[in-house]
């Protein structure tokens, strides 16, 4: 699967966990330069604390585009670490 951005390819991986209907692609995948972290976080009940990226595609950012769950409950262990996408980011 890839993931892009104003027709960048942001991620790239075949290794995808799918979770609530969310591609999450392992760490390895990004494209370290399209990507900055936020301080943004939120809550979800059987994740977690989400944290979130900035996507950066020349010059263009896409305030907490991406999200990830650093240290996650057990419930969704599958997934630490591992990023997914909004906010337009098309994932195919």
């Amino acid at each position: 699967m890839q993931a892009t951005w104003n027709g960048v390819v942001i991620a790239n991986s075949d290794n995808i966990v799918t979770v609530d209907g969310n591609a999450y692609f392992p760490p390895e995948a990004l494209d370290p330069a399209c990507f900055q972290p936020s301080d943004h976080r939120t809550v979800c009940g059987w994740k977690g604390e989400a944290h979130y990226y900035n996507v950066v595609v020349q010059g263009a950012v896409n305030a907490n585009a991406a999200w990830y769950y650093p240290d996650p409950k057990q419930a969704a262990e599958q997934i630490k670490g591992r990023v997914a996408f909004w906010k337009g980011v098309k994932v195919a």
